[in-house]
C-alpha cells in the first residue's frame, strides 16, 4: 500500500479517508514569488496533480476530487483562461495513458458545456478510455460552483414536482443529494486547502457539511507526497462525531 516515498503511521493506514477533496490554491502567488508569469504556476501545479493522483492511489484513497476551475474563474483575463484550457486539454491527452496504467477512472462535475469544444472532446475521450478501470476515481471539478450545483439540483427537483413525479412533502436531504452533479460519489471525508486561505470558495457546499478540514500554508505547486502524508496524519488524529458525542 505504501511506497518508499510515502510513509504513513500505522494509525493513519487504518483510517484512510474514502474521499479526499482538494482546493488547489496558490499557483499565481508561487509564480509571482519567482518573478514568473502566472501561467508558469499553473504549469507547475499540473505536476502536483500528477504526484497527488499517484500517491492517493497508492495509499488506498478511493475518490479524489480536485477543484480545477471554478465558475468564478471565467472572470479572469481571457488570455489566462485560454491558456488554462489549453493546458487542461494537453494534460488530459498526455496523462490519460499513465492514468490508465495506474487503473484510475475519470469523472467530471460542473457546467461542462461552458468549456471549449476541444476540451469537452478530450474529456469525453479520456473518460471513455478510463471507464473500465477499478482503482482511484479522479473527479475534476470544472466550471464548477457549489451554489450553481445546488441551483441545478433545485431545478431538477422542481421539474419532477411539476411533472407530478414527486410529492413536495417527500423531498428529503437524500432527494437533494440524488440530484447533484455526481450523486454516486460519497461525500468527502477530508477537504484539503493549500496556500493557507481559510475559506471554502464555493466548493462542494452541500457535500462538505461533515468533512474534516486541513489547511496547509504550502502553495499548490509545492504540494507533494509529504504534504499529503501530513494531511492524512492530521485526519487520523481527528474524532469524527457527526453531531454525536
Amino acid at each position: 500500500m505504501s511506497s518508499p516515498h510515502l510513509t504513513l503511521s500505522q494509525e493513519a493506514r487504518l483510517v484512510i479517508p474514502t474521499h479526499v477533496a482538494v482546493i488547489m490554491d496558490g499557483n499565481g502567488r508561487w509564480a509571482k514569488a519567482r518573478g514568473l508569469p502566472r501561467v508558469e504556476g499553473h504549469r507547475q501545479g499540473a505536476e502536483s496533480v500528477r504526484t497527488l493522483v499517484k500517491a492517493a492511489g497508492e495509499v488506498g484513497i478511493k475518490y479524489l476530487t480536485l477543484y480545477a476551475f471554478s465558475v468564478e474563474n471565467w472572470n479572469r483575463p481571457k488570455d489566462e483562461v485560454d491558456t488554462l484550457m489549453k493546458y487542461l486539454a494537453r494534460y488530459l491527452k498526455r496523462e490519460t495513458p499513465e492514468l490508465h496504467r495506474s487503473n484510475v477512472r475519470l469523472q467530471v462535475m460542473g457546467q461542462i458545456y461552458r468549456l471549449p469544444e476541444a476540451v469537452q472532446e478530450q474529456l469525453q475521450k479520456s473518460i471513455e478510455h478510463l471507464s473500465r478501470n477499478t482503482g482511484l476515481t479522479l473527479v475534476l471539478a470544472l466550471s464548477y460552483g457549489g451554489r450553481t450545483e445546488i441551483v441545478h439540483a433545485v431545478r431538477a427537483i422542481a421539474k419532477q414536482v411539476q411533472e407530478g413525479r414527486l410529492d413536495p412533502a417527500e423531498i428529503t436531504e437524500k432527494t437533494v443529494a440524488q440530484n447533484l452533479y455526481a450523486p454516486a460519489i460519497p461525500d468527502p471525508d477530508l477537504l484539503i486547502r493549500t496556500s493557507g486561505e481559510m475559506r471554502v470558495s464555493n466548493f462542494l457546499l452541500w457535500q462538505i457539511s461533515y468533512s474534516e478540514f486541513v489547511v496547509t500554508e504550502t502553495l499548490w505547486p509545492d504540494f507533494r507526497r509529504a504534504e499529503l502524508v501530513a494531511a492524512l496524519e492530521i485526519y487520523a488524529g481527528r474524532h469524527r462525531r457527526f453531531g454525536r458525542l
